[in-house]
């Protein structure tokens, strides 16, 4: 009876074995996201959301950060998240010296049969452009909403157009990427459009008392970090721009929803939603030199506001109407600082002007396509 158990025991043995030999590796060497870290090199960027990029797309192989100025970057140590198993080289987190040009990184997959290059580089921000057709858009890496940027042919991409799609993830992880707050729309004037739609939170704005996201698009960074804590700091408003605005236009259409409510879930049969559409012009540094950045809570109430500009009224059309707002203000404008990017432009539509304090009506739909910025010229 022993032997029986023996040769038992080595057979099972035998098929563990073989079951984890034959366990495939994985064949995957994507580089998932990248960031530098320390506060000691956060002064070489314009934005803490700079220092990573997140999402990096599948397709592309080329990584580039935004910083103040290349002539006094430093080394820099670049981290990244890889596909599992995958290792990278040059060693992750190691510093190296890119005042040469971009740096080459080679991504190989857990199995060692699988290698990927990619170039990860340093530039200063694109010149800013005076018009926008929205376009230029994708899936987030991990699929569940879109995400826009700016494509310049001679520069590439540059990120700075943002959301609160990433924060709508955590109350309904499950929704398509159509039924998102922000999304494209192909029906734009000739081509694509933005489309926002103010949506339910569901279970989860119920129990936190955030009935509602309303959908917004604006000129800057989501920071994902306050998503569950302070909702309004998770919007940073503005990029930085060289040159002074004088007015923004551009068409829209917009459909109010049928049941304006508040946070508690009241119906407020009295109140009709309505969209925003606005924009400032701030200083990005105080009279200390420290970083400022305006979020939800202050983009129209800022000390730092030197210009801003509003479309008073927005009323509900199913056609494409032009809307047209100039920029007011009496403060004057250092040009020395102008075109040293001291100051950042916001522009902000959201398709729920209350939408900030969770305050609108679910199904309110506003349409943005082809705005132009017209800047002071020299």
């Amino acid at each position: 009876m022993k032997y029986t158990y023996h040769w038992a025991f080595l057979l099972l043995a035998m098929i563990l074995t073989s079951c984890i030999k034959d366990e495939p590796k994985n064949m995957e060497c994507d580089i998932l996201e990248a960031w530098v870290e320390g506060d000691n090199l956060a002064q070489y960027f314009i934005r803490s959301t700079d220092m990573r990029i997140s999402d990096v797309p599948s397709s592309t192989d080329k990584l580039t950060f935004t910083i103040r100025e290349r002539a006094t970057l430093p080394a820099m140590p670049i981290n990244f998240t890889l596909t599992p198993g995958a290792t990278i080289s040059p060693t992750n987190g190691t510093m190296q010296d890119f005042s040469n040009g971009p740096v080459t990184y080679t991504v190989t997959s857990e199995d060692g049969q699988w290698h990927r290059t990619y170039t990860v580089d340093f530039r200063e921000p694109m010149l800013p452009s005076n018009e926008y057709d929205f376009e230029d858009f994708e899936l987030s890496t991990n699929g569940h909403y879109y995400v826009w940027y700016y494509l310049n042919h001679e520069r590439g991409r540059d990120n700075i157009w943002a959301s609160g799609n990433e924060g709508f993830m955590i109350a309904k992880p499950n929704a398509a990427a159509t039924d998102y707050p922000t999304v494209p729309d192909e029906n734009g004037i000739d081509g694509y459009c933005i489309r926002l739609t103010t949506q339910s939170t569901g279970s989860w704005g119920k129990t936190f008392k955030k009935p509602i996201a309303a959908g917004n698009f604006f000129l800057g960074a989501f920071n994902s970090e306050y998503a569950l804590t302070n909702t309004l700091k998770t919007t940073e408003m503005g990029i930085p721009y060289t040159k002074e605005p004088i007015k923004v236009a551009g068409y829209y259409k917009y459909s109010p929803g049928e049941i304006f409510t508040d946070k508690d879930f009241n119906e407020l049969p009295d109140r009709i939603d309505e969209p925003s559409i606005y924009s400032v012009l701030y200083l990005n540094h105080d009279e200390q030199g420290n970083e400022v950045m305006l979020h939800g809570d202050d983009v129209l109430s800022s000390p730092y506001i030197v210009r801003k500009a509003e479309v008073a009224s927005v009323p509900a059309t199913k056609e494409w109407t032009r809307f047209e707002m100039t920029f007011e203000g009496s403060t004057p404008i250092d040009e020395t600082l102008l075109a040293n990017r001291g100051y950042n432009l916001a522009l902000v539509f959201s398709s729920s002007k209350t939408g900030d304090t969770f305050e609108g009506a679910v199904g309110s739909t506003l349409y943005i396509d082809k705005v132009e910025i017209t800047f002071k010229t020299e």
